[in-house]
C-alpha cells in the first residue's frame, strides 16, 4: 500500500527567495499479519522555482508584499493551490530572520502556504535542513565517516555534522556573502562583526570606501579561515568565539570531522568562476574564491553536495515531515491542528510518579492566558511505562496532572517517543468515559519550546503526518 502527499518548501533567505514542491511517498513496510509499520519511502522534488533576490524595503525590513507576489506566481507556474498541500515548511533564514518584520511576513504568507504548512526559523534547524538537502547525512551513512556541511549564505554560515546519518552537532556563524555590500563601486554596508574581524588583521574598511577587490578578498580569506576553525581543522583564535550567531555555541570537538560538503549561494559560486566579482552587489563571489582556495580545507576530504543554493529549500520541502502511525489514537474531527506549543516532561520527572503529575501541573501553568489554559501538547519519552499495568498507572497520572486541560475546551494532546500511544489513548478514553477528545501520537521526539503540527490521517487512517519545529527568530 502506497500513498503520496504533497509538500512545499519555501526559503526566504538573506540573498535569495525560492520554493520547491515535492511528493512524499508513504508505504506500509510490514507484512499482512503484523502491526502496520508505515514510513516515508521516497521523496521526489517535482518543481523548482526560479531563484529571486529577497525583496527588502530597507536594511531592517522585508518587503512582505513582494515576497508574497513571488510565491503566488510560482504556485501558478507549478499548477498548484494551497489546498493541494498536506505538509511543508516556510523558513526565514540567516540575516533575514533578524529583520524587524520577520514574524509579520510569515503571517502574510500563511494563506499562501496551505493549512498544514508551518513557519519555522532558527539556526539549528536551518543547519540540519541544509545539510540534509546537501546530502551530507546520506554521505556519512554511506561512507561511514563524520561529514559536516557548511551552508554559506548571504548572512550566516550554518554548520551541521553527521556520523552514520545521525546529527552530532550544529553551529551558526555570522559569515556570509552579503555581510559586505557594494553599490556603484563603493562599500554600502558592513556587518559589525566582519568589520571588527578585518580590523583585527589590520584591514581598515568603512562604508563609503571604494570597493577594492584585493582588500575585500583579504577580508574574505579571513572569513574562510574562521569557517575552517569552526570545524577544528585549524585551532580557533581569540576572535573566533565572537562570530557565532546570537552568542551561540561552537560544534563539539568529538567525533572528529573527516569530510565536508559546501552548500548555499556562496557554494554555488564556488562551482564556476565569475569575472565580475561584485555582480551580486556583495562579496559572495570573493568569499567563494577564498573558501575554494583556503589551504586548511585541503586537510580533509571534500565531497560534492547534492544541492548547493537550493539545499535549505530542498531540506525544508522534503525533510521536515515525519509520520506517526499504527499505534496511535486520535480524534479525527480535530485534525489537522497546527502551531501547538510543546510542554516536555523531563525523564527524571517522568520516572517518578509523584514528580510526573506535579511537573505536568507546573508546566501547564506556564501556558495559561488570563487564568485559562491554552492549547498545547504534553510530550514525554514513555520508556518508563511499557507494561499494561504501567500504562494504566500512567493514564491515571496524566489525568491528575492535566486536569485543567481535561476540564478545558481543547483536546488532550500527548506526544510520546515510545510506541505506547494507542494503549495509553484507550486507557484515557476509558477513564474519561469518552467525554474528552484525545490525540495520542508516538514515534515523535519533541522538546519544550518546540511547536507541533498534526495533519489529517493518511494511508487509510493508519498514520498522521507530523511536523515538529521551533518558532525561534534570531534577535
Amino acid at each position: 500500500m502506497q500513498e503520496t502527499i504533497l509538500s512545499v518548501g519555501i526559503d526566504i533567505g538573506t540573498s535569495t527567495t525560492q520554493l520547491i514542491f515535492s511528493r512524499l511517498t508513504i508505504e506500509n513496510l510490514a507484512s499482512n499479519y503484523t502491526v502496520p509499520r508505515i514510513s516515508i519511502v521516497n521523496k521526489e522534488v517535482f518543481y523548482r522555482s526560479g531563484i529571486y533576490f529577497t525583496p527588502l524595503k530597507s536594511q531592517t525590513e522585508i518587503d512582505a508584499a513582494k515576497v508574497k507576489e513571488i510565491i503566488r506566481k510560482e504556485y501558478e507556474k507549478a499548477g498548484r493551490k494551497p489546498e493541494d498541500l498536506q505538509t511543508g515548511a516556510v523558513i526565514i533564514t540567516g540575516e533575514t530572520a533578524r529583520k524587524q518584520n520577520a514574524n509579520r511576513v510569515l503571517e502574510t504568507l500563511s494563506d499562501m502556504a496551505g493549512d498544514f504548512v508551518v513557519a519555522t526559523a532558527g539556526p539549528d534547524l536551518e543547519s540540519v535542513l541544509s545539510a540534509k538537502g546537501a546530502g551530507s547525512d546520506r554521505l556519512s551513512e554511506e561512507k561511514r565517516e563524520v561529514v559536516a556541511n557548511i551552508d554559506i549564505g548571504g548572512g550566516t554560515s550554518n554548520i551541521a555534522f553527521f556520523y552514520k546519518g545521525i546529527p552530532k552537532g550544529t553551529a551558526c556563524l555570522d559569515i556570509g556573502g552579503r555581510l559586505i555590500k557594494v553599490e556603484n563601486g563603493k562599500i554600502s554596508y558592513i556587518f559589525p562583526s566582519i568589520q571588527k574581524l578585518a580590523e583585527s588583521h589590520g584591514i581598515q574598511i568603512q562604508v563609503g570606501d571604494r570597493a577594492c577587490e584585493k582588500t575585500l578578498y583579504r577580508v574574505c580569506e579571513y572569513m574562510a579561515q574562521q569557517l575552517a576553525m569552526a570545524l577544528y581543522i585549524e585551532e580557533p583564535d581569540g576572535f573566533h568565539a565572537g562570530l557565532y550567531t546570537n552568542n551561540g555555541k561552537p560544534l563539539p570537538r568529538q567525533p572528529v570531522i573527516q569530510a565536508v560538503t559546501f552548500s548555499g549561494g556562496v557554494a554555488d559560486c564556488m562551482l564556476h568562476e565569475e569575472e565580475e566579482v561584485f555582480r551580486y552587489g556583495d562579496v559572495g563571489i570573493l568569499l567563494a574564491r577564498a573558501v575554494k582556495n583556503c589551504s586548511a580545507f585541503e586537510k580533509i576530504k571534500i565531497y560534492p553536495a547534492a544541492e548547493t543554493i537550493r539545499a535549505t529549500v530542498v531540506g525544508a520541502g522534503t525533510h521536515t515531515t515525519d509520520v506517526s502511525g499504527s499505534t496511535i489514537r486520535y480524534a479525527r474531527e480535530k485534525l489537522p491542528i497546527k502551531n501547538i506549543p510543546v510542554l516536555k516532561i523531563s525523564e527524571e520527572d517522568e520516572e517518578n510518579p509523584v514528580l510526573f503529575a506535579e511537573a505536568v501541573k507546573k508546566g501547564l501553568a506556564l501556558y495559561e492566558s488570563e487564568g485559562e489554559p491554552e492549547q498545547l501538547a504534553i510530550a514525554f519519552s514513555g520508556k518508563y511505562h511499557t507494561s499494561f499495568r504501567q500504562i494504566q498507572e500512567l493514564a491515571a497520572l496524566v489525568m491528575e496532572g492535566a486536569e485543567r486541560v481535561i476540564k478545558g475546551p481543547y483536546p488532550l494532546i500527548l506526544v510520546i517517543e515510545n510506541d505506547i500511544a494507542k494503549v495509553l489513548g484507550n486507557a484515557l478514553n476509558v477513564l474519561m468515559e469518552r467525554k474528552k477528545d484525545v490525540i495520542c501520537i508516538d514515534g515523535i521526539h519533541a522538546q519544550s519550546g518546540d511547536y507541533i503540527d498534526i495533519g489529517e490521517p493518511v494511508a487509510d487512517g493508519h498514520v498522521v503526518p507530523v511536523v515538529t519545529k521551533t518558532l525561534i527568530f534570531n534577535s
